[in-house]
């Protein structure tokens, strides 16, 4: 058999199933991956800005002793919501994926949202 297009093989009148055809299949993984890597670079712009804070107060010494710990599990949760997310779809787990980059990106869409209300509407707050 070869790989005609779908409507080549309903004129010739045979079944067509959209969902088991190729260019279904293509598709779907496309938007998949593409919101996947979308997320991802969201989140791992959330990551970015948390790395340069905690290096920017590490190297000002505002970064001690006592808000270590606090510092090291968000940085070991962004870590793992970046990383985690990649090993999931390594893994075949899209969706779980999706779902972990979700997690992040949509708070961190959410302040970006705000904070451009604020420079467009100019809130005077007296």
């Amino acid at each position: 058999m070869t790989h005609d297009r779908p409507s080549s093989f309903a004129l010739a009148g045979y079944p067509v199933h959209l969902a088991d055809s190729q260019s279904a299949r293509f598709s779907l993984e496309s938007a998949v991956k593409f919101w996947f890597w979308f997320l991802w670079f969201i989140d791992a712009a959330v990551a970015g800005v948390a790395l340069y804070f905690f290096f920017s107060l590490a190297t000002s010494g505002r970064v001690a002793s006592f808000n270590i710990l606090p510092w090291l599990a968000i940085l070991a949760a962004l870590a793992a919501v970046v990383g985690g997310s990649v090993w999931l779809r390594s893994v075949g787990q899209h969706v779980v994926a999706i779902v972990v980059l979700l997690a992040l990106a949509i708070p961190a869409m959410l302040v970006v949202l705000l904070f451009l209300l604020l420079l467009i509407l100019r809130p005077n707050f007296h």
